[in-house]
């Protein structure tokens, strides 16, 4: 028997082929990982002693021959396949052992050329692997050195490779090398600066973790990342304290991080079931986290907080009085993590480069049954320069301001979505409705439960799509709000203009929806 053993990751590769070796299986070998094995006294074989032909074109082409690949595709149980490699005098090759050059880790460096991306995609492996796999009843091909024990291990206790684990080999073999072309085609897309959608879509992520469960108890589920530097993302996040993070813990943080990517200021987000439940910014920290959490002290029980400043002693001993699932911040005082924990079961999340957003051309996925709907993320609020006052009253300097903090919110509310806001902080989130007066009534009778009777009065209210009649604006005068900013474009917008000029509401359009479904 022979194996052929050319990698790139050479872990474990010298004990893996000293037990071939001491099985009676010969090596045969490539470039750097020949000269490895003979250097720790393998009698490994080149493969150009095999071809009868030289490595050429600086190592471009090395494997890329009949007497390897025919070798790999003779299928043993067919008599004219054995005849013709006895003709040709080519010797069937039973192992193939091979992973690819370092396409991932050259993508990755600082300043990498696309020169020195493109040379190092493989052809000679990626061919070999996918001969062999094709092959793989009488061929065993491994790409994961995790896998050498398996492997070893049915050699030594039954003389062979069982069927079964050559199938489960074949697969990894076309996971792998999926996972690889798609790197090279995301990165070739990138470096072209090519934001159309593509016509053919083929995404690849790698496993972070497999997960307890899913969003419920009987559902499996496993957390992937992308592959490349993700700055200000959660599988960025270095976990300081708590328990694992659950699938739920992730999906409701990453929206909590979102929202608090709008804001410069200091600011803390508050999360429930990936809605905001709190928001509060300030001039200082402390201040914004107290806004944040006397803006809903019911809701924020069991949910996630998110802060874009360095989390204080004060603010950590404030947070450990109430149940918290996660919270994540650039920095902790030493005192404030001593706090923290504290609480064995928080999770606190290190986040250095929080306030970095999302590449705008970055694709948000929503599965659907038979297919994927693929759309780029939201990444604007508001272009300025469509921004309308259509009311006989303009908005003050303060108004226009609680107006510009609630429509960040309001974007990351469920749809239908309203945002009450007052000296930049939500005082009251109707989110996920049906309807959107019930979302604007929901918002009201929020603040009134849970700040006080008159809180909405002198607030603003956003409303992440327009109105499609003037019953949101009455609902707004009962609740003493004095400004409204929502996208526009209703049919019936002039319904709501002229209520709030009878009312002395003043009302901006923005000309950008923002419906989160």
């Amino acid at each position: 028997m022979r194996a052929l053993i050319s990698v790139s990751d050479k872990t474990g590769i010298v004990e893996f082929a000293k037990e071939l070796e001491a099985l009676g299986i010969q090596i045969l070998s490539t470039g750097g990982t020949y000269k490895k094995l003979k250097e720790e006294g393998i009698k490994a074989v080149e493969v150009s002693e095999v071809t009868g032909f030289p490595e050429c074109l600086d190592g471009r082409v090395k494997t890329l021959h009949p007497a390897i690949h025919a070798g790999l595709l003779a299928m043993r149980g067919k008599e004219e396949h054995m005849k013709q490699l006895e003709e040709l005098h080519i010797e069937p090759i039973d192992f193939v052992i091979v992973n690819l050059y370092p396409f991932k880790a050259t993508i990755l460096k600082e300043d990498v050329t696309r020169e020195e991306a493109v040379e190092n995609i493989d052809i000679g492996g990626p061919t070999m692997l996918r001969s062999a796999a094709k092959n793989y009843q009488d061929v065993a091909v491994v790409t994961d050195p995790a896998d050498y024990e398996k492997v070893l291990g049915e050699l030594k206790g039954q003389g062979q490779v069982s069927l079964d684990t050559k199938f489960y080999l074949m697969q990894k073999v076309f996971m792998h090398t999926s996972n690889y072309d798609t790197m090279i085609a995301d990165y070739l897309k990138k470096e072209r600066k090519d934001t159309a959608l593509p016509e053919t879509l083929t995404l690849t992520y790698e496993k972070v973790q497999d997960m307890r469960y899913g969003e419920n108890p009987h559902q499996k589920a496993a957390f992937y990342r992308e592959i490349g530097k993700k700055k200000g993302s959660i599988v960025d996040a270095l976990q300081l304290n708590g328990k694992e993070l659950s699938f739920n813990n992730i999906n409701d943080t990453n929206g909590a991080l979102e929202l608090l990517k709008e804001f410069s200021e200091p600011t803390v987000v508050a999360c429930k079931h990936g809605n905001p439940c709190g928001v509060g910014s300030a001039d200082n920290i402390e201040a914004a986290w107290d806004k944040a959490y006397q803006a809903d002290k019911v809701s924020i029980f069991g949910g996630i907080v998110v802060v874009n400043r360095t989390v204080t002693a004060y603010m950590a001993n404030e947070m450990s009085k109430i149940f918290l699932e996660v919270i994540v911040a650039p920095a902790f005082e030493e005192k404030a993590l001593e706090i923290l924990k504290g609480k064995k079961n928080v999770r606190v999340l290190q986040l250095a480069d929080i306030e970095v957003p999302q590449n705008e051309n970055a694709y948000d996925l929503k599965k659907v049954n038979g297919g994927l709907i693929v759309q780029t993320i939201d990444s604007k609020l508001l272009e300025e320069a469509d921004i309308k006052v259509v009311t006989d009253r303009k908005p003050t300097d303060k108004e226009m301001e609680d107006m510009l903090f609630a429509m960040k919110v309001v974007k990351f509310v469920k749809s239908n979505g309203i945002a009450l806001a007052k000296d930049k902080q939500t005082i009251g989130i109707g989110p996920g409705q049906v309807n959107r007066i019930w979302a604007a009534k929901q918002s009201i009778e929020h603040s009134r439960e849970l700040i006080s009777e008159e809180a909405s009065a002198g607030s603003v209210l956003a409303s992440d799509a327009f109105f499609p009649f003037d019953d949101c604006v009455e609902a707004a005068q009962e609740g003493g709000i004095t400004a409204i900013i929502q996208p526009g474009g209703s049919i019936r917008d002039e319904d709501s203009i002229k209520k709030c000029n009878e009312y002395g509401i003043t009302m901006v359009f923005t000309g950008m929806r923002h419906f989160k479904h």
